[in-house]
């Protein structure tokens, strides 16, 4: 089914028509770039401890960055998706954490996507901006891969892939028990079914017209991000190189992050560029639709969007 028939630039509102499929809240928002039409979908939320957030941290600053932000110290981590259509391209950007793992309110995907009147047979490309289980999960889930098209593409960043493939170096990371095994049981669970649909690429690949992927590295070897541009328009899919104190506290390290040094050095990188460029942004886990990047020197400021309703 063709994106332009489930008003995405016109109608952000739950239903499209059709049933709610136990929806409360909406699950996506639509955006428009340009010529290039986007999507935002959430696929739920993950109960998680915020201490992940801040390993590096002190204690104490990390209590009073959750008491700002009215955050208990276990809260849900926001799942976030795209589905972006340009030319004759129907990008999905991530999958979600599919039914992989014990999160029953994350794993939406599949209902998001009926929700929003979109087939997976309408996809001809996947963007994985790493392989954590809950950017890959989606595509896991029971009867979804059967539902995609035989020449769907999938890309990944090379490093990436050979990183999962030989294991996985998780040392440095700090999670909590059990997500170590679990990602590389679904890292290696992934390939076995979507090896040979992967398209591989070193440091950058345009997916689609004014869609293209780039290798940052940081949260794992092969972390991506996904810059769409069109017609003076910009926004940007940063995977997890971006968590929720981020913007304030660019300099804690995630305790999913193979490399916290680098990865802090990428978001810097990143959050000067989204500043400068006043573009939307899309993290994986900030809250549902997107936000901006404010800036004053070094200091950066996190600006939700404001709804179009």
């Amino acid at each position: 089914m063709s994106l332009l028939n489930t008003s995405m630039t016109l109608d952000n509102t739950s239903h499209h028509g059709r049933p709610a499929l136990d929806e409360s809240v909406p699950s996506r928002y639509a955006i428009r770039i340009g010529e290039i039409d986007v999507l935002v979908i959430s696929d739920g939320v993950m109960l998680l401890p915020a201490a992940t957030l801040a390993t590096n941290a002190k204690p104490a600053d990390l209590a009073a960055w959750l008491d700002g932000m009215f955050l208990p110290p276990v809260f849900d981590w926001p799942v976030n998706v795209g589905v972006v259509r340009s030319g004759d391209r129907t990008v999905l950007i991530d999958a979600g954490l599919g039914g992989v793992y014990n999160h029953p309110r994350a794993g939406r995907l599949g209902l998001r996507l009926e929700a929003a009147g979109i087939d997976p047979e309408s996809l001809t490309d996947v963007v994985l901006t790493h392989m954590h289980m809950d950017h890959v999960g989606g595509l896991l889930a029971d009867g979804f891969s059967g539902r995609l098209r035989s020449d769907l593409r999938v890309h990944v960043a090379a490093a990436e892939v050979e990183f999962w493939a030989a294991g996985a170096d998780l040392s440095r990371t700090s999670m909590p028990p059990g997500v170590q095994d679990a990602l590389r049981s679904v890292a290696s669970r992934f390939l076995d079914e979507y090896r040979n649909r992967l398209q591989l690429f070193e440091a950058e690949y345009e997916v689609a017209p004014g869609v293209v992927v780039s290798r940052t590295g940081g949260h794992t070897p092969g972390h991506s991000v996904v810059r769409v541009a069109s017609g003076g328009d910009r926004l940007m899919f940063c995977g997890d190189a971006v968590f929720p104190p981020g913007c304030e506290c660019p300099e804690w390290h995630n305790g999913f992050d193979t490399d916290p040094e680098e990865t802090a050095r990428v978001r810097v990188g990143l959050l000067r560029e989204l500043a400068a460029t006043r573009q939307p942004l899309v993290p994986c886990h900030v809250s549902f639709p997107y936000g901006r990047v404010a800036a004053a020197g070094d200091v950066f400021r996190w600006v939700p969007a404001y709804w179009d309703y």
